[in-house]
């Protein structure tokens, strides 16, 4: 028998999955052709695009046109202003005189009747004198009929008191701008007072007095009457 050594015995076929081949191509980075030639891949190619156009330079401004503009905006804002400020004024010092011209015809009424009812034994006829030359119109008229303002002095002297008139209100009911005259209501309380210095109970009087003033702005006593019956 012949004996088998190990060179001349086969070799063992190695196990394991066998690797497969790479199919059959051209290498990366090359393309093949139909004849076997390989060609570059071309190269990428960048465009620039032109940047916008802008918009056309802004007109310069006339800055001294704008200045003047301005100038003239401003002058007449002011004048506006001034004049409003002006009629407000001239309206306000139109009421306040107003005001003023209605008190005095008021405080005038008001004096009017004090004059007429307050007299003394001692002073009787400068009293009635007072009255009678502040009167016009028509209740100037009455005074001077007859012998009426003497009358009056007789029956202040008969009475032997002396009288004392206190205004307890007054208020001016109309004015009439036209004519210049103005109506009060007065509400007055005259306390008459014997020789022996008693007094009697007051009585009260409501009246109607018109006032009356002239050209120079100086007030008479124009009419006198005596509301729903007088007291």
């Amino acid at each position: 028998m012949t004996e088998q050594t190990a060179s001349t015995q086969p070799s063992p076929k190695p196990t394991g999955r066998r690797r497969a081949s790479r199919a059959a191509g051209p290498a990366a980075g090359s393309s093949a052709t139909s004849a076997g030639v390989s060609v570059e891949t071309p190269k990428t190619t960048k465009v620039r695009l032109s940047k916008p156009v802008g918009p056309p330079p802004r007109r310069q401004p006339h800055r001294g046109l704008v200045a003047l503009v301005s100038l003239a905006a401003a002058l007449v804002a002011v004048v506006a202003l001034g004049v409003g400020v002006f009629f407000s004024v001239k309206h306000q010092r139109s009421e306040q005189a107003q005001q003023a011209q209605n008190q005095l015809f008021v405080d005038t009424a008001s004096q009017f009747v004090v004059n007429m009812f307050s007299y003394t034994q001692d002073s009787i006829d400068a009293d009635v004198d007072r009255f009678v030359n502040s009167t016009s119109g028509p209740l100037r008229d009455m005074m001077s009929q007859g012998q009426n303002a003497e009358n009056l002095k007789l029956l202040f002297r008969d009475t032997n008191a002396t009288a004392e008139a206190v205004v307890n209100g007054a208020a001016l009911e109309k004015v009439d701008g036209i004519a210049h005259r103005a109506d009060v209501l007065v509400a007055v309380r005259v306390t008459v007072t014997d020789l022996d210095g008693n007094n009697q109970p007051s009585k009260p009087y409501r009246l109607r007095v018109t006032v009356a003033e002239d050209d120079n702005g100086h007030m008479s006593f124009y009419d006198l009457k005596y509301p729903d019956g007088g007291n």
